[in-house]
């Protein structure tokens, strides 16, 4: 074994490395991050937070010191990633983010995936009503006995259930609102996400009409499911902003449940989750290079735990951790395995 000599150690535990008997060298190989505190992140949208909790708990195994988790917007994070002043998150969401890479480009990177092209989003309407109006695409919202329907406040526009300022999605609606024209027939409902969404939930349980953005995986599409409660509605032809615009082609999914056409067109490119962590601390720690690189949650576990959050209501911070703490040892093997190769990056 090599031992390295980082930055972030002190010289009094280095020298007591280079001169310690088998116990204590085996001790710095099992914890290779014992030391040195991490700065980790998580997004202000909940569904995000299992995932960071996860991997807070693997480089907790590491030995790193996580001494809280920092709640951020994406601008806040991606410019503090690229600064050095936060060291990574693992809730990055490509292409959709791709309009802050320029904030963390020369100090940051994406390193690994949480999921890999799991990840869909598009728009949805309860069913009942799609049938009934024949709504298939987002441009039927452009037709006055549709916006008729979603107008609760008597100003012409149909509500929807959007995303709050700051995040990626926002940005990407805010453009499907302009490149379709309907800036003047869907008034996009900007507030927090989660009270908008509980909101439909009522109004649809309620027997009115409901048009909403969603992303998966999300516990909207638990509680209104595509094809029994909701419908997934199509875009006539793919258009997206210009940092998207080269994965045109993956708007289009065969086989979506609850689409109202097959092939779906979504309008918006399947995402991959990523971990984004900032350059200069992956160097110095290769243990962290390594294990998000390897890594990885099925979508489906992190759709089940977002379940349990929204509807058997274990939303509390003890509840996702002991939710991350079931996952890992329900999936201990693979865990060890991840963890093996960290400790083997860090010993090189």
């Amino acid at each position: 074994m090599k031992l390295r000599l980082r930055s972030s150690v002190s010289v009094p535990l280095a020298a007591a490395l280079l001169f310690a008997g088998p116990a204590l060298v085996q001790a710095a190989e099992e914890e290779p991050g014992a030391g040195v505190t991490v700065k980790l992140a998580r997004p202000t949208w909940d569904t995000g937070w299992f995932p960071a909790e996860v991997y807070r708990q693997m480089l907790t195994e590491l030995g790193y010191e996580i001494r809280r988790v920092s709640t951020l917007d994406n601008p806040a994070f991606y410019q503090s990633v690229g600064q050095g002043d936060m060291h990574l998150w693992v809730n990055g969401w490509f292409p959709l983010h791709n309009t802050y890479e320029e904030a963390f480009a020369k100090g940051g990177e994406k390193v690994g995936y949480v999921a890999k092209g799991g990840a869909l989003q598009g728009y949805l309407v309860d069913k009942k009503t799609a049938q009934e109006l024949n709504i298939t695409a987002l441009e039927d919202f452009k037709r006055d006995d549709v916006k008729k329907q979603f107008d609760s406040d008597g100003d012409g526009k149909a509500e929807m259930v959007a995303c709050p300022p700051g995040w990626g999605c926002e940005k990407t609606i805010a453009y499907h609102m302009e490149a379709y024209g309907l800036k003047e027939h869907v008034d996009p409902i900007k507030a927090s996400y989660a009270a908008s969404m509980a909101d439909a939930l009522g109004r649809y349980k309620n027997g009115q009409s409901v048009f909403f953005y969603t992303w998966t995986p999300n516990w909207t599409v638990g509680l209104m499911r595509p094809g029994e409660d909701v419908v997934w509605i199509t875009v006539n032809e793919t258009k997206l902003p210009p940092d998207q615009a080269q994965f045109a082609d993956a708007t289009m999914v065969k086989g979506l449940d609850g689409c109202v056409k097959d092939p779906c067109n979504l309008g918006w490119p399947a995402n991959d989750i990523r971990p984004v962590a900032n350059t200069e601390f992956l160097e110095e720690n290769p243990a962290v290079r390594r294990l998000l690189e390897v890594a990885s949650i099925p979508i489906g576990d992190i759709y089940e735990q977002n379940a349990k959050m929204q509807q058997d209501g274990e939303d509390s911070k003890a509840d996702i951790r002991r939710h991350a703490s079931e996952w890992i040892a329900d999936n201990r093997k693979r865990v060890d395995r991840w963890l093996r190769s960290a400790r083997r990056a860090a010993g090189s």
